[in-house]
C-alpha cells in the first residue's frame, strides 16, 4: 500500500506549557503520506466554525473516523464532516447540541451515523439531515439521567473528568458496540450482558477485519479478539517488538493491511493529559528512557518486527487518531468528454 491518509491535528506553538488539552490543538489535519517516497501533502487543514465550539481557545483535531468506499466520514470533536475523496469534497456535514468530545464516527448498514459522544457517556445514533434517532448510555444508566437535553453541550469546553469514555463505535451482528478506556472492554449497547473483556489496558480502536475484532490499548498493544466467543485471542505488545528504550505513546490508530502487517499511530506523550489517564505511563517510563515522536509505524506482528516508520511530527502533525488507505486520484478526462 503506497498511500496513507492519516487524521489528526497540529498543536499550538505554545507559550503556556500548562495549556489543557482542550485548547492544546490549532488545527485540525489530514495528511497523505507516500509510504514509498516518503512525500507528504496536506490534503485538509481545517478549524470548527465558533458557532460549533466553546470559544476562540478550543482545541481542532480530527478524531477518529471511517472509511466506505470513496467516503470518509470523519469527525472534530462537535462536528461530523462527510469527504467525498480523493478530490476531499465535503458532501456532509452534522453538529448537534449533545456534540461533546466526539471521538468517532461511524456509517451504520442503514445508513445512519453512529458517534462516540465521549464527553456524555454516550453514543448517538442520527442521520444526514441532523435528526438525533437514538441514543445509549454506556454505563448502566440512563442516557440522559447526568446531563440535560437542554443544554448546548458544544459549548461546554469539558465535561471531564468521565465515568467511562467510549472513544470507538462499531456494528457486530446488527447489533451496535462501544469500546470503553475506563472499563477497559467493548461492550454491546443493544445487550450489554455481552463485551469483551480487555483487560490489560485501557483499549481504542474496534476494527473487524477479517474474521476478527482488532483493538489498539494505549500503552501501546494490538488486541485480536473472536467476535463469535467474546474472547481475546492474542495480545501483541509492540513496546517488545520496538524495544525498551523509548515511551511510544498514546497508542491510537489502527490499519490492518492482512492478518500479519499493521499501521498503529503514536502520539507523543504531552504533560497535559488528565493524571487518571498516564497512570500507565509513570510504570512505564524508566529514568533515561526516551519519549519518541507523534508517528505511525508498520510492523509484523506475526514475526513481531518493525517493517516502516514515519515520524509525523516533521509534517506538522503532532496528534494521530485514524489511518486510512489513500484513494488514487482519479484521471483527468480529455475536454470534450
Amino acid at each position: 500500500m503506497a498511500s496513507l491518509y492519516v487524521l489528526g491535528a497540529r498543536q499550538k506553538d505554545l507559550l503556556l506549557r500548562h495549556e489543557r488539552e482542550w485548547n492544546l490543538y490549532e488545527a485540525a489535519l489530514i495528511l497523505q503520506l507516500d509510504t514509498e517516497t516518503g512525500a507528504v501533502r496536506t490534503c485538509i487543514e481545517y478549524q470548527t466554525p465558533p458557532e460549533a465550539r466553546a470559544n476562540e481557545k478550543s482545541s481542532n483535531v480530527f478524531k477518529s473516523g471511517t472509511l466506505v468506499g470513496d467516503t470518509l466520514y470523519a469527525c472534530t470533536s462537535t462536528e461530523v464532516l462527510i469527504f467525498k475523496l480523493p478530490e476531499f469534497q465535503r458532501i456532509g456535514y452534522v453538529s448537534l447540541p449533545c456534540f461533546n468530545d466526539l471521538h468517532h464516527v461511524t456509517p451504520t448498514s442503514n445508513g445512519d451515523l453512529l458517534a462516540a459522544v465521549t464527553g456524555l457517556d454516550m453514543v448517538v445514533r442520527f442521520n444526514r439531515e441532523g435528526e438525533q434517532l437514538e441514543e445509549w448510555s454506556v454505563l448502566p444508566e440512563a442516557p440522559w439521567s447526568r446531563f440535560s437535553r437542554d443544554i448546548d453541550y458544544r459549548k461546554i469546553e469539558t465535561t471531564k473528568p468521565h465515568k467511562s469514555h467510549p472513544n470507538f463505535v462499531f456494528e457486530l451482528n446488527g447489533e451496535i458496540w462501544a469500546t470503553r478506556f475506563s472499563q477497559r472492554d467493548a461492550i454491546c449497547l443493544n445487550d450489554p450482558e455481552k463485551r469483551i473483556d480487555i483487560a490489560v489496558q485501557s483499549p481504542h480502536d474496534g476494527l473487524l477485519f477479517g474474521e476478527r475484532i482488532y483493538f489498539t490499548s494505549v500503552d501501546g498493544r494490538v488486541i485480536i479478539a473472536d467476535p463469535r466467543s467474546l474472547q481475546v485471542e492474542k495480545i501483541i505488545d509492540l513496546k517488545q517488538i520496538d524495544g525498551q528504550d523509548a515511551l511510544l505513546g498514546w497508542c491510537r490508530g489502527l490499519l490492518p493491511l492482512d492478518e500479519s502487517r499493521v499501521w498503529v499511530g503514536f502520539t507523543q506523550i504531552r504533560k497535559t493529559r488528565f493524571r487518571e489517564n498516564v497512570l500507565w505511563v509513570k510504570r512505564a517510563f524508566r529514568e533515561g528512557m526516551s519519549e519518541k515522536p507523534t508517528h505511525i509505524t508498520l510492523y509484523d506482528i506475526v514475526n513481531n518486527r518493525r517493517i516502516q516508520e514515519f515520524d509525523l511530527e516533521a509534517h506538522g502533525m503532532n496528534l494521530v487518531f485514524s489511518i486510512f488507505p489513500a484513494i488514487p486520484s482519479r484521471p483527468q478526462q480529455p475536454a470534450g468528454f
